[in-house]
């Protein structure tokens, strides 16, 4: 099935509304194509996705397959039935396999968890067995709104591990390799920049991307590739740019793009493709609304900025005001301010990374990641968010003992201290005496035996060593930035 039966079959599982889909790369000198899409739901909210391709229909379908997951996730997860009660209470019904046992499931440092709280849990199925297993709703849920109301969240809701595609497989391929690639730079990049630069000269990398590579060096952009690890056997990379002439779009020199892949060759692609989505996206979303005209349809920002608006109270405070103070900086103080990034503490040659037999078949290609996770103990639940009677797949996996956002909401398990404490980052993490600032990792007895003794995490330093970069981890909504600017001087406010 080529990429434009695929956009039709996206957009024919959509529910009932307006869409609108168009291409916004014109922000930017690359040429690559990007794509912005929108739902309008039945309630009035649009719901927004950003896609990136070699393609225009490349991108529309990475667009229209973002858009797929945020509304399947919207659509079918607050139907889902629920179950009340204790993680002992829930062993007791179904037995200790039939239940995710949230120590292992990244929780906050010093979160007030224990195995006799309330929760409500929701059920997956696990992918090796097809057995039922329960899992809190907030590990399901991608937005606060989709929780029952009632109780305070293990968790904040995140997108993490969301997949579509029109086989199963297909999705549940994509949820898992975006689990294993937040992983995999969680503690290593942007704040925490490891400066691993992979070297691609002379690298045995396909004709595809050789011209991406070409693309940029035409457009004066300096390159870096970066290795953030190889656990399991698969590449995880990320590439950031120098740029020296996005005086027009200042946000430009903050983009990154991520893959994590067993074909280093697709992971390297993937993240060169989304650096310039990156790009693109970081400028469409959060710069000036006049560069917009000209590129978004003429209803757009007359439909859209109002439901915006209306959702300012729910941002997350932090993102915004960082996002807020990047938005009225200058190319030259944004990359002054995220000069990290572009480190370079020692090189790794593309050539010497790990590599498997590529193969395009999405079953395959399950079968390869599901055997590298299972191989090292990891256990795989999926949440199936799919809607009936269309041949869309849209899911959301789970992998306890995966790690995420670590360096923003203090989520951190026994691999990130494991992680941080061989490189020696004694004052982020560590076993035994806490030092001020620090709260105690959650972690299950086995993990605390592993790794020596209760261990710590170092909220109050990791606030400090991300400092005003948080912005390179979460973002507001789009156009939020401009619409509170906007609102600001329309009522006098500075």
């Amino acid at each position: 099935m080529n990429f434009k039966d695929i956009r039709d079959a996206y957009l024919r599982a959509m529910p009932p509304g307006e869409v609108m889909i168009f291409r916004n790369d014109a922000l930017d000198r690359l040429g690559i194509p990007s794509v912005v899409s929108a739902l309008q739901m039945e309630d009035g909210q649009w719901i927004p996705a950003s896609g990136y391709g070699a393609t225009e229909d490349e991108a529309a379908v990475s667009s229209l397959g973002e858009l797929a997951e945020e509304v399947s996730a919207a659509r079918f997860v607050p139907t889902l039935p629920r179950f009340t009660g204790s993680y002992h209470q829930m062993v007791r019904e179904r037995g200790a396999s039939g239940v995710a046992d949230p120590l292992t499931l990244c929780l906050p440092a010093g979160s007030p968890y224990h195995p006799d709280m309330t929760l409500t849990w929701v059920e997956t199925t696990r992918l090796t067995t097809g057995e039922r297993v329960l899992v809190p709703e907030e590990y399901i849920a991608t937005d606060p709104g989709q929780l029952q109301q009632g109780r305070t969240p293990l968790i904040r809701p995140i997108t993490n591990g969301q997949g579509a595609g029109l086989t199963r497989d297909r999705a549940i391929v994509h949820g898992i390799l975006e689990l294993l690639q937040r992983d995999g730079n969680c503690v290593g990049y942007r704040a925490l920049d490891q400066g691993v630069v992979i070297d691609l000269e002379g690298a045995d990398v396909s004709p595809e991307v050789r011209e991406v590579l070409e693309l940029y060096r035409r457009a004066g952009i300096e390159i870096m590739a970066k290795l953030a690890s190889t656990d399991f056997g698969l590449v995880s990379v990320y590439v950031v740019g120098r740029d020296l002439h996005a005086d027009h779009q200042p946000l430009m020199v903050t983009a990154c793009g991520e893959a994590a892949d067993p074909d280093r060759d697709r992971a390297l692609r993937k993240a060169l493709l989304e650096y310039a989505g990156s790009r693109t996206r970081k400028a469409f979303g959060h710069g000036p609304l006049a560069a917009l005209k000209g590129v978004v349809p003429p209803e757009y920002l007359r439909k859209v900025l109002p439901e915006v608006e209306k959702s300012l109270g729910t941002e997350e405070n932090r993102a915004l005001r960082d996002m807020l103070d990047w938005a009225q900086m200058s190319a030259p103080a944004l990359r002054a301010l995220t000069a990290v990034t572009l480190k370079h503490e020692r090189t790794v040659r593309f050539n010497d990374l790990p590599q498997v037999q590529v193969t395009p078949d999405p079953t395959e290609r399950l079968e390869q990641v599901v055997r590298l996770l299972t191989g090292s103990g990891f256990d795989i639940l999926v949440a199936d968010l799919s809607p009936e009677g269309h041949a869309l797949h849209s899911v959301k996996v789970v992998v306890p003992g995966l790690e995420v956002e670590t360096m923003t909401y203090d989520r951190i398990g026994e691999r990130n201290v494991a992680k941080l404490m061989r490189r020696g980052e004694r004052r982020l993490a560590g076993v035994g005496a806490p030092p001020e600032g620090a709260r105690p990792v959650r972690l299950t007895p086995a993990a605390e035996a592993r790794l020596g003794g209760p261990a710590w995490f170092n909220v109050q330093e990791a606030e400090k060593r991300v400092g005003r970069l948080y912005a390179l981890y979460r973002e507001p909504e789009r156009h939020a930035v401009q619409v509170l600017m906007r609102d600001r001087k329309k009522f006098g406010g500075a």
